[in-house]
Protein backbone atom coordinates (compact mmCIF):
# COMPACT_ATOMS: atom_id res chain seq x y z
CA UNK A 1 0.00 0.00 0.00
CA UNK A 2 1.60 3.23 -1.08
CA UNK A 3 2.05 6.05 -3.58
CA UNK A 4 3.70 6.06 -7.00
CA UNK A 5 4.69 9.19 -8.89
CA UNK A 6 3.70 8.05 -12.41
CA UNK A 7 0.01 9.01 -12.66
CA UNK A 8 0.61 12.59 -11.56
CA UNK A 9 4.16 13.43 -12.70
CA UNK A 10 5.04 10.91 -15.40
CA UNK A 11 8.81 10.71 -15.75
CA UNK A 12 9.47 14.22 -14.44
CA UNK A 13 8.88 13.97 -10.67
CA UNK A 14 11.19 16.03 -8.45
CA UNK A 15 12.58 15.46 -4.98
CA UNK A 16 10.37 18.18 -3.51
CA UNK A 17 7.28 16.47 -4.94
CA UNK A 18 8.33 13.07 -3.60
CA UNK A 19 8.86 14.55 -0.13
CA UNK A 20 5.51 16.38 -0.23
CA UNK A 21 3.71 13.12 -0.96
CA UNK A 22 5.71 11.20 1.62
CA UNK A 23 4.92 13.74 4.32
CA UNK A 24 1.22 13.68 3.45
CA UNK A 25 1.21 9.89 3.54
CA UNK A 26 2.93 9.82 6.92
CA UNK A 27 0.35 12.21 8.39
CA UNK A 28 -2.87 10.98 6.82
CA UNK A 29 -2.44 7.48 5.38
CA UNK A 30 0.21 5.66 7.37
CA UNK A 31 -2.17 5.05 10.33
CA UNK A 32 -4.33 3.08 7.86
CA UNK A 33 -1.53 0.87 6.52
CA UNK A 34 -0.13 2.93 3.64
CA UNK A 35 3.65 2.81 3.94
CA UNK A 36 5.53 2.92 0.60
CA UNK A 37 6.69 5.80 -1.64
CA UNK A 38 7.87 4.92 -5.15
CA UNK A 39 9.79 7.16 -7.57
CA UNK A 40 8.74 5.99 -11.01
CA UNK A 41 10.50 5.95 -14.36
CA UNK A 42 13.52 7.98 -15.57
CA UNK A 43 14.73 9.42 -12.27
CA UNK A 44 18.15 9.35 -13.96
CA UNK A 45 17.13 11.67 -16.83
CA UNK A 46 18.06 15.38 -16.40
CA UNK A 47 15.44 16.42 -18.97
CA UNK A 48 12.85 13.66 -19.33
CA UNK A 49 10.28 15.76 -21.17
CA UNK A 50 6.75 16.53 -20.11
CA UNK A 51 4.80 14.37 -22.57
CA UNK A 52 6.46 11.55 -24.54
CA UNK A 53 9.89 10.10 -23.89
CA UNK A 54 12.93 11.81 -25.39
CA UNK A 55 14.01 10.10 -28.63
CA UNK A 56 17.57 9.79 -27.33
CA UNK A 57 17.99 8.88 -23.69
CA UNK A 58 20.79 10.74 -21.86
CA UNK A 59 20.82 9.27 -18.33
CA UNK A 60 23.18 10.14 -15.49
CA UNK A 61 25.45 7.10 -15.09
CA UNK A 62 28.34 6.10 -12.90
CA UNK A 63 31.63 4.70 -14.23
CA UNK A 64 30.11 1.17 -14.41
CA UNK A 65 27.03 2.09 -16.42
CA UNK A 66 24.62 2.14 -13.48
CA UNK A 67 21.88 4.81 -13.34
CA UNK A 68 22.17 7.65 -10.84
CA UNK A 69 19.50 10.20 -9.83
CA UNK A 70 19.59 13.41 -11.86
CA UNK A 71 20.81 16.05 -9.38
CA UNK A 72 18.90 18.86 -11.08
CA UNK A 73 15.65 17.11 -10.09
CA UNK A 74 16.94 15.48 -6.89
CA UNK A 75 19.23 18.06 -5.24
CA UNK A 76 20.17 15.81 -2.32
CA UNK A 77 21.88 13.52 -4.85
CA UNK A 78 24.43 16.24 -5.64
CA UNK A 79 26.43 15.38 -2.51
CA UNK A 80 27.19 11.74 -3.33
CA UNK A 81 25.32 11.00 -6.56
CA UNK A 82 22.82 8.66 -4.92
CA UNK A 83 19.35 8.38 -3.38
CA UNK A 84 20.76 7.77 0.13
CA UNK A 85 19.58 11.11 1.51
CA UNK A 86 16.10 10.89 -0.02
CA UNK A 87 15.67 7.29 1.13
CA UNK A 88 16.72 8.30 4.65
CA UNK A 89 14.21 11.16 4.61
CA UNK A 90 11.43 8.75 3.64
CA UNK A 91 12.55 6.19 6.23
CA UNK A 92 12.54 8.87 8.95
CA UNK A 93 8.82 9.29 8.23
CA UNK A 94 8.29 5.58 8.99
CA UNK A 95 7.85 4.74 5.30
CA UNK A 96 9.51 2.48 2.72
CA UNK A 97 11.30 3.84 -0.36
CA UNK A 98 10.98 2.37 -3.86
CA UNK A 99 12.30 3.13 -7.35
CA UNK A 100 11.42 2.17 -10.91
CA UNK A 101 14.01 0.32 -12.99
CA UNK A 102 13.95 -0.48 -16.70
CA UNK A 103 15.00 -3.97 -17.72
CA UNK A 104 18.43 -4.04 -19.31
CA UNK A 105 21.55 -1.94 -19.58
CA UNK A 106 21.41 1.77 -20.53
CA UNK A 107 22.12 2.44 -24.20
CA UNK A 108 24.55 5.19 -23.23
CA UNK A 109 26.53 2.69 -21.18
CA UNK A 110 26.60 0.38 -24.20
CA UNK A 111 27.62 3.18 -26.58
CA UNK A 112 30.50 4.11 -24.25
CA UNK A 113 31.32 0.43 -23.64
CA UNK A 114 31.67 1.09 -19.91
CA UNK A 115 33.09 -1.70 -17.74
CA UNK A 116 30.86 -3.98 -15.67
CA UNK A 117 31.68 -3.83 -11.98
CA UNK A 118 32.89 -7.19 -10.68
CA UNK A 119 33.60 -8.54 -14.18
CA UNK A 120 36.09 -8.31 -17.01
CA UNK A 121 33.20 -7.71 -19.42
CA UNK A 122 31.82 -4.42 -20.68
CA UNK A 123 28.31 -3.11 -21.06
CA UNK A 124 28.67 -3.40 -24.82
CA UNK A 125 29.54 -7.08 -24.53
CA UNK A 126 26.53 -8.02 -22.40
CA UNK A 127 23.94 -5.99 -24.34
CA UNK A 128 21.33 -7.68 -26.51
CA UNK A 129 20.76 -5.00 -29.14
CA UNK A 130 17.83 -6.94 -30.60
CA UNK A 131 15.92 -6.73 -27.30
CA UNK A 132 14.52 -3.22 -27.15
CA UNK A 133 11.53 -1.88 -25.23
CA UNK A 134 8.95 -0.75 -27.83
CA UNK A 135 7.87 2.34 -25.89
CA UNK A 136 10.98 3.54 -24.03
CA UNK A 137 14.42 4.30 -25.51
CA UNK A 138 16.53 3.99 -22.37
CA UNK A 139 17.98 0.48 -22.52
CA UNK A 140 18.97 -2.62 -24.40
CA UNK A 141 18.17 -6.01 -22.95
CA UNK A 142 20.91 -8.02 -21.27
CA UNK A 143 22.00 -11.27 -22.93
CA UNK A 144 22.09 -13.54 -19.90
CA UNK A 145 24.27 -16.09 -21.73
CA UNK A 146 27.17 -13.60 -21.77
CA UNK A 147 29.91 -13.46 -19.14
CA UNK A 148 29.30 -10.41 -16.97
CA UNK A 149 25.51 -10.33 -17.45
CA UNK A 150 24.63 -11.42 -13.92
CA UNK A 151 27.45 -9.28 -12.54
CA UNK A 152 25.87 -6.21 -14.12
CA UNK A 153 22.48 -6.82 -12.51
CA UNK A 154 24.21 -7.70 -9.22
CA UNK A 155 26.03 -4.36 -9.30
CA UNK A 156 22.90 -2.34 -10.05
CA UNK A 157 20.81 -3.94 -7.31
CA UNK A 158 23.69 -3.80 -4.82
CA UNK A 159 23.85 -0.04 -5.34
CA UNK A 160 20.10 0.35 -4.82
CA UNK A 161 20.27 -1.73 -1.65
CA UNK A 162 23.14 0.38 -0.34
CA UNK A 163 21.09 3.51 -0.94
CA UNK A 164 18.24 2.11 1.17
CA UNK A 165 15.79 1.07 -1.55
CA UNK A 166 12.98 -1.18 -0.25
CA UNK A 167 11.07 -1.85 -3.51
CA UNK A 168 12.11 -2.19 -7.15
CA UNK A 169 9.47 -1.79 -9.84
CA UNK A 170 11.03 -3.66 -12.77
CA UNK A 171 9.52 -2.62 -16.09
CA UNK A 172 9.30 -4.12 -19.60
CA UNK A 173 9.44 -7.73 -18.43
CA UNK A 174 5.89 -9.06 -18.79
CA UNK A 175 5.10 -8.31 -22.40
CA UNK A 176 4.92 -11.59 -24.36
CA UNK A 177 7.29 -13.30 -24.32
CA UNK A 178 7.94 -13.01 -20.59
CA UNK A 179 11.58 -12.05 -19.93
CA UNK A 180 12.10 -14.91 -17.49
CA UNK A 181 15.91 -14.96 -17.47
CA UNK A 182 16.24 -11.27 -16.69
CA UNK A 183 13.52 -11.49 -14.01
CA UNK A 184 15.44 -14.37 -12.44
CA UNK A 185 18.66 -12.36 -12.65
CA UNK A 186 17.17 -9.40 -10.80
CA UNK A 187 15.64 -11.72 -8.22
CA UNK A 188 19.00 -13.40 -7.63
CA UNK A 189 20.68 -10.01 -7.37
CA UNK A 190 18.18 -8.97 -4.68
CA UNK A 191 18.80 -12.17 -2.75
CA UNK A 192 22.56 -11.52 -2.90
CA UNK A 193 22.18 -8.17 -1.14
CA UNK A 194 20.59 -9.70 1.97
CA UNK A 195 18.19 -6.74 2.05
CA UNK A 196 14.42 -7.50 2.01
CA UNK A 197 13.61 -5.66 -1.23
CA UNK A 198 10.14 -6.15 -2.74
CA UNK A 199 10.20 -6.93 -6.46
CA UNK A 200 7.28 -5.61 -8.51
CA UNK A 201 7.05 -6.64 -12.18
CA UNK A 202 5.34 -4.66 -14.93
CA UNK A 203 3.29 -4.58 -17.16
CA UNK A 204 1.29 -7.68 -18.11
CA UNK A 205 -1.75 -6.99 -20.27
CA UNK A 206 -1.62 -10.46 -21.84
CA UNK A 207 -0.07 -12.21 -18.83
CA UNK A 208 -1.00 -15.89 -18.63
CA UNK A 209 -1.53 -18.09 -15.60
CA UNK A 210 1.00 -20.37 -17.29
CA UNK A 211 3.66 -18.13 -15.73
CA UNK A 212 2.21 -18.21 -12.21
CA UNK A 213 4.87 -20.38 -10.59
CA UNK A 214 7.69 -18.41 -12.24
CA UNK A 215 6.18 -15.18 -10.97
CA UNK A 216 5.72 -16.55 -7.46
CA UNK A 217 9.31 -17.81 -7.43
CA UNK A 218 10.89 -14.47 -8.31
CA UNK A 219 8.58 -11.58 -7.37
CA UNK A 220 6.16 -10.37 -4.74
CA UNK A 221 3.96 -8.35 -7.14
CA UNK A 222 3.22 -8.53 -10.86
CA UNK A 223 1.04 -6.32 -13.03
CA UNK A 224 -1.84 -8.02 -14.83
CA UNK A 225 -2.75 -5.14 -17.14
CA UNK A 226 -1.37 -2.32 -19.19
CA UNK A 227 -1.41 1.14 -17.61
CA UNK A 228 -4.77 1.65 -15.92
CA UNK A 229 -6.38 5.08 -16.26
CA UNK A 230 -9.45 6.94 -15.04
CA UNK A 231 -12.07 5.86 -17.57
CA UNK A 232 -15.02 3.55 -17.02
CA UNK A 233 -14.07 1.18 -19.92
CA UNK A 234 -10.68 0.65 -18.24
CA UNK A 235 -12.33 -0.16 -14.92
CA UNK A 236 -14.97 -2.39 -16.45
CA UNK A 237 -12.26 -4.37 -18.26
CA UNK A 238 -10.37 -4.96 -15.01
CA UNK A 239 -13.28 -6.99 -13.61
CA UNK A 240 -12.42 -10.01 -15.77
CA UNK A 241 -8.73 -9.82 -14.89
CA UNK A 242 -9.51 -9.53 -11.19
CA UNK A 243 -11.80 -12.56 -11.38
CA UNK A 244 -9.15 -14.62 -13.16
CA UNK A 245 -6.32 -13.86 -10.73
CA UNK A 246 -8.06 -13.48 -7.36
CA UNK A 247 -8.23 -17.24 -6.57
CA UNK A 248 -4.44 -17.45 -6.95
CA UNK A 249 -3.50 -14.68 -4.52
CA UNK A 250 -1.40 -15.69 -1.54
CA UNK A 251 0.86 -13.93 0.98
CA UNK A 252 4.08 -12.78 -0.61
CA UNK A 253 2.86 -13.33 -4.18
CA UNK A 254 0.25 -10.88 -5.41
CA UNK A 255 -1.28 -10.18 -8.81
CA UNK A 256 -1.39 -6.39 -9.15
CA UNK A 257 -4.34 -4.66 -10.85
CA UNK A 258 -2.23 -1.48 -11.19
CA UNK A 259 -2.29 1.94 -9.62
CA UNK A 260 -5.34 3.83 -8.39
CA UNK A 261 -5.65 6.96 -10.59
CA UNK A 262 -7.44 8.91 -7.87
CA UNK A 263 -7.18 12.52 -6.76
CA UNK A 264 -5.16 14.98 -8.84
CA UNK A 265 -3.43 13.22 -11.74
CA UNK A 266 -1.90 14.20 -15.09
CA UNK A 267 -0.02 17.14 -13.58
CA UNK A 268 2.88 16.37 -15.90
CA UNK A 269 2.00 12.82 -16.86
CA UNK A 270 2.25 11.22 -20.28
CA UNK A 271 -1.51 10.63 -20.56
CA UNK A 272 -4.11 13.38 -20.41
CA UNK A 273 -4.23 16.84 -18.90
CA UNK A 274 -3.88 18.09 -15.33
CA UNK A 275 -7.15 17.01 -13.72
CA UNK A 276 -8.94 15.48 -10.82
CA UNK A 277 -9.70 11.83 -11.55
CA UNK A 278 -12.48 11.47 -14.10
CA UNK A 279 -14.00 8.64 -12.06
CA UNK A 280 -17.21 9.61 -10.31
CA UNK A 281 -17.26 9.06 -6.56
CA UNK A 282 -19.38 5.93 -7.11
CA UNK A 283 -16.82 4.62 -9.62
CA UNK A 284 -14.03 5.37 -7.17
CA UNK A 285 -15.84 3.34 -4.52
CA UNK A 286 -16.23 0.50 -7.03
CA UNK A 287 -12.53 0.69 -7.85
CA UNK A 288 -11.35 0.56 -4.23
CA UNK A 289 -13.82 -2.21 -3.39
CA UNK A 290 -12.73 -4.42 -6.30
CA UNK A 291 -9.00 -3.91 -5.63
CA UNK A 292 -9.47 -4.71 -1.92
CA UNK A 293 -11.62 -7.76 -2.61
CA UNK A 294 -9.10 -9.03 -5.13
CA UNK A 295 -6.38 -8.27 -2.56
CA UNK A 296 -4.37 -6.35 -5.09
CA UNK A 297 -1.46 -4.18 -3.98
CA UNK A 298 -2.74 -0.61 -3.59
CA UNK A 299 -0.68 2.23 -5.07
CA UNK A 300 -2.31 5.64 -5.30
CA UNK A 301 -1.26 7.61 -8.35
CA UNK A 302 -2.59 11.08 -7.52
CA UNK A 303 -0.65 13.99 -5.98
CA UNK A 304 -1.64 13.31 -2.38
CA UNK A 305 -1.63 16.88 -1.00
CA UNK A 306 -4.38 17.76 -3.50
CA UNK A 307 -6.57 14.74 -2.74
CA UNK A 308 -10.26 15.71 -2.31
CA UNK A 309 -11.58 14.84 1.17
CA UNK A 310 -14.21 12.46 -0.22
CA UNK A 311 -11.47 10.46 -2.02
CA UNK A 312 -9.24 10.51 1.05
CA UNK A 313 -12.16 9.06 3.02
CA UNK A 314 -12.26 6.08 0.64
CA UNK A 315 -8.54 5.46 1.11
CA UNK A 316 -8.75 5.56 4.90
CA UNK A 317 -11.84 3.42 5.50
CA UNK A 318 -10.32 0.75 7.73
CA UNK A 319 -13.36 -1.53 7.46
CA UNK A 320 -13.03 -1.77 3.69
CA UNK A 321 -9.22 -1.95 3.81
CA UNK A 322 -9.55 -4.97 6.10
CA UNK A 323 -10.67 -6.91 3.00
CA UNK A 324 -6.97 -7.06 2.11
CA UNK A 325 -6.63 -9.59 4.94
CA UNK A 326 -9.63 -11.69 3.90
CA UNK A 327 -9.57 -15.16 2.35
CA UNK A 328 -11.16 -17.04 -0.55
CA UNK A 329 -12.05 -13.91 -2.50
CA UNK A 330 -13.69 -14.69 -5.83
CA UNK A 331 -16.38 -13.71 -8.30
CA UNK A 332 -19.56 -15.71 -7.64
CA UNK A 333 -22.09 -14.20 -10.09
CA UNK A 334 -21.77 -12.54 -13.49
CA UNK A 335 -25.13 -11.84 -15.13
CA UNK A 336 -25.08 -9.08 -17.74
CA UNK A 337 -24.35 -5.92 -15.71
CA UNK A 338 -24.58 -7.62 -12.29
CA UNK A 339 -21.32 -8.89 -10.83
CA UNK A 340 -21.08 -10.33 -7.32
CA UNK A 341 -18.01 -11.18 -5.27
CA UNK A 342 -17.48 -13.01 -2.01
CA UNK A 343 -14.72 -13.13 0.61
CA UNK A 344 -14.40 -14.56 4.10
CA UNK A 345 -12.74 -13.12 7.19
CA UNK A 346 -13.13 -15.30 10.26
CA UNK A 347 -16.80 -15.23 11.24
CA UNK A 348 -17.55 -12.41 8.80
CA UNK A 349 -18.82 -13.09 5.29
CA UNK A 350 -18.22 -10.27 2.82
CA UNK A 351 -20.33 -9.92 -0.30
CA UNK A 352 -20.22 -7.21 -2.95
CA UNK A 353 -22.94 -6.47 -5.49
CA UNK A 354 -21.49 -4.45 -8.37
CA UNK A 355 -23.71 -2.81 -10.97
CA UNK A 356 -21.95 -2.09 -14.28
CA UNK A 357 -24.98 -0.46 -15.87
CA UNK A 358 -25.07 3.18 -16.95
CA UNK A 359 -28.15 4.10 -14.86
CA UNK A 360 -28.94 3.48 -11.21
CA UNK A 361 -30.86 0.35 -10.33
CA UNK A 362 -32.64 -1.36 -7.46
CA UNK A 363 -31.87 -5.06 -7.06
CA UNK A 364 -33.35 -7.66 -4.76
CA UNK A 365 -30.71 -10.28 -4.00
CA UNK A 366 -31.50 -13.51 -2.18
CA UNK A 367 -29.17 -14.77 0.52
CA UNK A 368 -29.05 -18.15 -1.21
CA UNK A 369 -27.41 -16.52 -4.22
CA UNK A 370 -24.93 -14.83 -1.90
CA UNK A 371 -24.18 -18.03 -0.01
CA UNK A 372 -25.32 -16.39 3.22
CA UNK A 373 -28.36 -18.42 4.28
CA UNK A 374 -28.67 -18.40 8.06
CA UNK A 375 -26.97 -15.03 8.47
CA UNK A 376 -29.29 -12.68 10.31
CA UNK A 377 -27.29 -9.45 10.57
CA UNK A 378 -25.92 -7.43 7.66
CA UNK A 379 -24.37 -3.98 7.49
CA UNK A 380 -23.13 -1.77 4.67
CA UNK A 381 -19.35 -2.16 4.54
CA UNK A 382 -18.79 1.43 3.46
CA UNK A 383 -21.16 3.23 5.83
CA UNK A 384 -21.63 0.79 8.72
CA UNK A 385 -25.39 1.18 8.50
CA UNK A 386 -27.69 -1.79 9.01
CA UNK A 387 -29.15 -3.30 5.84
CA UNK A 388 -32.68 -4.65 6.18
CA UNK A 389 -33.25 -8.36 5.64
CA UNK A 390 -36.70 -9.31 4.42
CA UNK A 391 -37.91 -12.77 3.35
CA UNK A 392 -34.37 -14.05 3.00
CA UNK A 393 -33.26 -11.24 0.71
CA UNK A 394 -31.82 -7.74 0.66
CA UNK A 395 -33.11 -4.98 -1.58
CA UNK A 396 -30.30 -2.68 -2.66
CA UNK A 397 -30.22 0.69 -4.38
CA UNK A 398 -27.05 0.66 -6.48
CA UNK A 399 -25.83 3.72 -8.41
CA UNK A 400 -24.60 3.62 -11.98
CA UNK A 401 -21.19 1.91 -12.11
CA UNK A 402 -21.54 1.46 -8.36
CA UNK A 403 -21.32 -1.16 -5.64
CA UNK A 404 -22.99 -2.21 -2.43
CA UNK A 405 -20.56 -3.88 -0.07
CA UNK A 406 -22.25 -6.12 2.51
CA UNK A 407 -20.85 -7.44 5.77
CA UNK A 408 -22.73 -10.52 7.06
CA UNK A 409 -22.38 -11.77 10.63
Amino acid sequence: MGWNSWDCFGSSVTEAEVIANAEFMARHLRPHGWDTVVVDIQWYEPDPGLEGYQRVSDPVLDAWGRPLPAPGRFPSAAADGTFRALAARVHDLGLRFGVHLMRGVPRRAVDRDLPVLGSTSTCGQIADRTSVCPWNPDSYGVDMSRAGAQAYYDSVVAALAEWGVDLIKLDDVLYPPIEEREIAAISAAIDATGRPITLSLSPGKELSLAHLETLRSHAQMWRISDDFWDTWPHLREQFQRAARWAPHQRPGAWADADMLPLGRIGVRAHVGADRLSRFTLDEQRTLVTLWCLMRSPLMVGGHLPDTPPETLALLTNDTVLSLLDSDASREIVRDDDVVMWSAEAGDVAWRAVFWLGDAATTRTVHLADLGCLGRDHVTDGWTGRTVELRSGAVTLDVPAHGVRLLRFE
